[in-house]
Formats: C-alpha cells, sequence, structure tokens
C-alpha cells in the first residue's frame, strides 16, 4: 500500500432511508429503528471494505437535499445507499439526487426476510411498503437518468453482500481518482498512438492530475540517496528474493544491484515527496538513469503504485485504481502486455509480460533477482524479478481514448502454466487462455481499440469495472464466454449512438 494510500482519511458509505411524515411518530419510530438494524447488517458484512454509516430516516425534500449536500463537502464519503422502507414520494428526492455528487447504490430489501403469513395484518402492511417504495424511488432514478447501481434482495443474503461490497471497492476507487496524482518521467514513447490521451479530459472524467517531469528531477534525487538507505533496500532483496550469484555481495556484478536499490529509494521518495500515487518511465528518456527502473517500479507497484511503461499513463491510472478496489482481498493485480501467442488449435494461449516491469502480487513464489541485458534503452543491465504468474481465473483490462470518450476494453481470462519451462526467457510473466477463445477476444479487442498495454488482476473481477465505469460514465465493453465477433460490433456501433446521445450532440 503506498504511502498516499496509508495516509488517506477514514472512508466510509452513508446509509440513507426514506419514508414520509404521513404514517405518524410512533410508525416512523419503528421505520428508523428497523432501518438501523437493516444498514448494521450492512456495517457487518466483513467483505464490504468501509464503514456503512447509518443517517436519519428521510421524511422531506428538504431534508434529503441536505443530506446529500453534507455528503458532497464530506472527503470522507465515498458513496451513498438509499433504501425506501416505507413509500417515501419520489418528487421529494428530485432536488437532492440532481444535487448529488456521490456514487449511488439503490438497495432494493426489506426489514423483514419472509412474510409473517399466519399474523399478517395492515399495520405490518403499512410498517413494510419497499416492494412498491422503491419501485417509485426507482422511476425517479430513471426519469432523472441517475447512473447507480441496483441491488435487490435480504441483506442477510451472502449473494447481496457480495454486490455491494465490489460497488464500495469501485466507488472507494473512484474516491481515489478524484485526488489522484501522477507523476510522469518523460513523456511517452516516440510515435505511439494508443499511449497518448487527453489529460484535461482525464481530470475533468476522472478527476486524475497528469503532469511530466524532466527525467533529471527524479536522477537529482536518485543521486542523493545516501548509501545507509541502499544497504538496507539491498538486505531486504537478500531476505525476500532469490538473487543470482553475481548480484551478490561477493559477486562482480553487485554494484547493479546497489544501483537498482538506490532507484527503488529515489523513485520512492520523489513520489511520497509530491503525493504521487501512480507514474510512468520511457526507456527512450532515461537521462542521467545508469538503468532502466526494474525491480524498483515491480516493488512500488507491490505497495499500491500505479504504472505504465513507455508514458503510458492511462494504463498507470488503471493500475492504481484496480489496486485500490483489489486492497485486502487476495490475488494480485500488474500492469502487463499481451507479448506472444501461442496459436496451436484447441490449445491457444496468450504469453504475457513486459521488459521488466510486472508485479509480483500475481505470484506466491518466490521470485529471483536478475540482471540481463536490454536491447533498448542503451543503459547498463537493469535488474527485475524474474516469475511466473499463478494459474486461476482472471481479467484483462485496457483503457483507450477515441477522442470523444474513453473506453475500458476487459476480457475474461484463465491463468496456466506454461507448457513448457521458460528456463530461458530473462523476464516476469504471465500464460492465459483468453475467453472465449483467443482468436474471438483478439478479434473483438481489436474491434474495440483496447490497447496493447494493459492491467492483468486476479483480485477483482468483471462486476467491479462494470459499476467502475458506471460510476465514472464511461464506456465499458466486456469480452466473455459469451462473446462472438458479431454480436461484440453490433454492440461496438450501439455504444457509438449511445454515448453521442448521452454526451450530447
Amino acid at each position: 500500500m503506498s504511502t498516499q494510500q496509508q495516509n488517506a482519511p477514514e472512508r466510509t458509505v452513508w446509509f440513507l432511508t426514506g419514508s414520509q411524515g404521513l404514517y405518524g411518530e410512533e410508525t416512523l419510530a419503528q421505520v428508523a429503528q428497523q432501518s438501523r438494524e437493516v444498514a448494521a447488517m450492512v456495517d457487518g458484512d466483513e467483505r464490504i471494505p468501509v464503514p456503512v454509516v447509518w443517517k436519519p430516516v428521510l421524511t422531506t425534500a428538504d431534508a434529503i437535499r441536505r443530506v446529500m449536500l453534507d455528503a458532497n463537502a464530506d472527503d470522507s464519503c465515498v458513496g451513498l445507499i438509499g433504501w425506501m422502507h416505507t413509500f417515501s414520494p419520489a418528487k421529494m428526492w428530485i432536488q437532492g439526487l440532481e444535487a448529488m455528487q456521490k456514487p449511488f447504490l439503490h438497495l432494493h430489501t426489506q426489514w423483514h426476510r419472509d412474510i409473517p403469513w399466519s399474523t399478517l395484518d395492515m399495520d405490518f402492511m403499512n410498517l413494510n411498503q419497499a416492494a412498491h417504495g422503491d419501485r417509485e424511488f426507482g422511476f425517479v432514478q430513471t426519469r432523472l437518468r441517475l447512473p447507480r447501481k441496483t441491488v435487490a434482495g435480504h441483506v442477510s443474503d451472502p449473494a447481496v453482500g457480495a454486490r455491494i461490497a465490489t460497488w464500495t471497492r469501485a466507488a472507494t476507487a473512484a474516491h481515489d481518482m478524484r485526488t489522484l496524482r501522477l507523476a510522469r518521467f518523460g513523456d511517452n514513447m516516440r510515435d505511439v498512438a494508443v499511449t497518448e490521451g487527453d489529460k484535461v479530459e482525464a481530470q475533468r472524467r476522472f478527476g486524475v492530475s497528469v503532469n511530466t517531469f524532466g527525467v533529471n528531477d527524479l536522477v537529482a534525487v536518485v543521486d542523493d540517496v545516501e548509501p545507509g538507505a541502499v544497504d538496507k533496500v539491498v538486505a531486504e532483496y537478500a531476505d525476500l528474493y532469490d538473487i543470482t550469484p553475481d548480484l551478490r555481495a561477493d559477486g562482480d556484478r553487485h554494484e547493479t544491484l546497489r544501483y537498482s536499490a538506490q532507484l527503488e529509494v529515489g523513485m520512492r521518495r520523489f513520489l511520497e515527496s509530491g503525493g504521487y500515487g501512480a507514474f510512468t518511465t520511457n526507456f527512450e528518456d532515461l537521462g542521467g538513469l545508469r538503468q532502466l527502473p526494474g525491480i524498483a517500479v515491480q516493488r512500488l507497484m507491490a505497495d499500491g503504485y500505479g504504472f505504465g511503461g513507455e508514458g503510458d499513463w492511462k494504463t498507470s491510472v488503471l493500475v492504481r485504481v484496480t489496486k485500490t478496489m483489489a486492497e485486502g482481498l487476495p490475488g494480485g493485480t500488474s500492469f502487463m502486455e499481451d507479448y506472444t501467442y501461442h496459436l496451436e488449435p484447441g490449445r491457444q494461449k496468450s504469453l504475457g509480460a513486459h521488459m521488466l516491469e510486472v508485479c509480483p502480487t500475481i505470484t506466491s513464489g518466490r521470485p529471483s533477482a536478475e540482471a540481463h541485458p536490454l536491447s533498448i534503452g542503451d543503459r547498463g543491465d537493469p535488474v527485475r524479478l524474474k516469475f511466473l504468474a499463478d494459474p486461476g481465473d482472471g481479467i484483462v483490462v485496457g483503457l483507450s481514448d477515441l477522442g470523444d470518450r474513453f473506453r475500458l476494453t476487459a476480457n475474461d481470462i484463465t491463468l496456466v502454466e506454461p507448457d513448457e519451462p521458460l528456463s530461458s526467457l530473462p523476464v516476469a510473466c504471465a500464460v492465459w487462455k483468453a475467453q472465449p477463445s483467443l482468436t474471438t477476444s483478439a478479434e473483438a479487442w481489436l474491434m474495440a481499440g483496447g490497447p496493447h498495454h494493459t492491467v492483468l488482476t486476479t483480485a477483482v473481477g468483471a462486476e467491479a469495472f462494470e459499476d467502475l465505469a458506471e460510476i465514472l460514465r464511461t464506456e465499458l465493453v466486456h469480452i466473455d464466454e459469451d462473446t462472438t465477433p458479431r454480436r461484440f460490433l453490433q454492440e461496438l456501433r450501439w455504444n457509438q449512438a449511445y454515448y453521442r446521445l448521452a454526451d450530447g450532440l
């Protein structure tokens, strides 16, 4: 976890309950008590990563508007959950919902799970009206074109809690984006199209501030690192990784390892001093650096920082956001790139890697620290962690700028073991089978204009990215086991019309 995450204020989700004054004080007291109990059940779900804070029952338009404005002004509030315990006339909610600037989840539930068949009377019916109260509320949200997530079911159902937890992680990630600062060390790789993008629109849409520094601004910090700080990091390397003999203290290239550690200390200090939660590097713009950062980038990613190679700030943002959503969950998240294919019929696979920068959170094994020549960059042999990603289910996601909007492209995958040992490959990598097949997924990805740099995660799934896209009002196309090229192309065409109309002509 990065320093920026550690120093963040406590995050909360507010629980709002709707009713009206028509029912009288006695009934409203029951509504308040029961809504506290429902909120407590939601808050008690250990899968939900932030506290769920109950707010007094809302019965007037003024109170609704006021709580929305209070939520907007509270930097710790990452989102709102709304539930209509009784019938709450939805015209009361219009001004408040239009003023609301936080992510919203409409929880369609009720205090009781089962109908009390033998004792059911009109008093019970008048008190428990969510079945039609929430439909009134759902109508006005649709009438206002309000982006939201809707979850139906009793709060005791584990499936309901799981969906609320996923949305909460997406809301937290969107909240993190609003204050995310990203440092670009140099520009992006020359003549590359997909790593370009509109940084002004990214700040307007997502909140992230993307700024460039001359690489020698970083070099000055790296060169100022004292030997004692390097000693400490080198000791960590020896404790956590299998270091090749040439890089050990008695090896002939130990100084190469020490400079990699010096790079890590300097980069960490630069990012921490500026409050940056994400960064990029570029092998074409290294200034006075003696190596392209390898192990330094890998370890910073493992600590929660976003990263994109070759100046790819969009993927760096997405790595950081995904790590925020995944915080505390099993599995890992890494910067990734499809590098080469295995196209044997019936056994197709992708091999993903990068020059150096793959995050070790995607393996449970003990990486080796190695230095190998890098044919690009014109610098010394960089140290990198080498390992193979663990098998299991995952997803790869990319963010591209289409000119009139951003698009998230996602593909469900299954990570697998390679057919044979990759003993000659000098970098960390992952091998996976794409859904529904490599050829279909690749065709769909290419039609979508998805980028060649991606985020690979085994910690969060497609629903988290769907929730994030809804919160950010950003297009997402999802390639899964049911995808066909024809239907996918139709979806892209429909989306083109939708987003043009949604943003106005």
